[in-house]
């Protein structure tokens, strides 16, 4: 497996992983936000920094592997 071919697999797959995880988030948000007992204060408290942290971190993953790629041409 070539460097290029690698560096293709890890970004598809963090991109299907981001896609599940972030799928998975606004289900269960969708979930809470029409349940009459869950408070729809605390679901954005909870949701919305673990949203960012995870977004984040996969941008700076696949921008990494970006920039890393482009490093030897």
């Amino acid at each position: 497996m070539t460097k290029d071919e690698l560096s293709a697999y890890v970004t598809l797959t963090a991109t299907a992983t981001l896609t599940i995880i972030l799928l998975s988030m606004v289900g269960v948000l969708l979930a809470g936000l029409f349940n009459p007992i869950v408070d729809n204060t605390k679901i954005f408290e909870a949701v919305t920094p673990a949203f960012q942290t995870i977004v984040g971190g996969f941008i700076g993953l696949i921008t990494g592997i970006k920039i890393g790629t482009n490093d030897d041409k």
